[in-house]
């Protein structure tokens, strides 16, 4: 069977004064992806919406959040590089994934003002993966970087019941909070943090910001694991990250960071209370292909 055509384009909404706002807050946000995916999102559900880059360091983090929450036609915002942990603490409230996570990369403004978020990165990372066919179940995992996305994935890959979850983590601090946060809410996944890369690891991960740049180091040699070991990436551009093109010159599988983005944005329909109306939305935001 066929996966259905996915829906043509008449038009975007003209903006009004009904337009609702969404948008990403980060700092850089010259690399997302969204700015150019949601508006042919909401052209196809038929929602009035735009979505805007909303640029700004932790310094104006709390003045941001104050000026947003005073919005009455915000209807939300993702959150990405570096604001997915210290955002946490400045919201109204937050869901359980995104405690347990310790990071939020999704907000909803409440009809009170309240800014409500939820974490879904890494769900769609794990769902990503599994659409592409690569086992998540009692697999051995090795995740560098415990950061706001690393966090996520590394809650999302315990919920998937993963064999063994190995971790790397410069900051020490956060490692240990990280660790033990993960063995409080999933004490049946042995979770450990390694420093070297360790043999029999079925999926290597990178969730640090390494690779954004043109001339950052790589976050790990992926020629220090097994031959038949996938390597994965978080960063979405550029698509292919100098860590994927090594791994792909010498032979290694890969997975780009564009699948987890690909596998969230249904997520991030359904917490906006915005109605897909059916739409296949994943494969919506492929054929978009920006």
């Amino acid at each position: 069977m066929t996966s259905p055509e996915p829906p043509v384009f008449t038009g975007l909404f003209p903006v009004n004064g009904a337009t609702r706002l969404y948008g990403t807050i980060g700092d850089p946000i010259r690399q997302l992806r969204m700015t150019g995916i949601m508006p042919q999102v909401f052209a196809a559900v038929g929602a009035n919406a735009v979505w805007l880059p909303f640029e700004g360091g932790a310094d104006l983090l709390p003045v941001m959040l104050e000026a947003l929450a005073r919005m009455r036609n915000l209807g939300g915002f993702t959150v990405t590089i570096p604001h997915k942990t210290g955002i946490l603490p400045l919201l109204g409230r937050t869901t359980r994934r995104a405690e347990a996570s310790g990071s939020v990369n999704l907000v909803r403004r409440e009809a009170d003002g309240t800014l409500a978020g939820d974490i879904v990165d890494g769900v769609g990372f794990v769902r990503g993966l599994a659409a592409q066919g690569h086992r998540i179940r009692g697999a051995s995992i090795w995740l560098v970087g415990l950061g706001g996305a690393g966090g996520a994935i590394a809650a999302a890959l315990c919920e998937a019941e993963v064999g063994r979850l190995l971790v790397t983590e410069i900051d020490a601090e956060r490692a240990e909070i990280a660790i033990d946060r993960l063995l409080r809410h999933y004490p049946d996944v042995p979770v450990a943090e390694v420093v070297t890369p360790p043999k029999g690891v079925h999926i290597a991960i990178n969730a640090t910001p390494l690779g954004l740049r043109p001339d950052d180091p790589l976050s790990f040699d992926p020629m220090t694991l097994d031959s038949d070991a996938l390597v994965a990436d978080v960063i979405m551009s550029p698509v292919e990250t100098p860590l994927l093109q090594r791994a792909r010159t010498h032979g290694r599988r890969i997975h780009h960071g564009r699948h987890m983005l690909d596998h969230q944005i249904p997520l991030y329909l359904d917490w906006f209370g915005i109605d897909a109306k059916g739409i296949d939305v994943v494969a919506l935001v492929r054929s978009i292909g920006t």
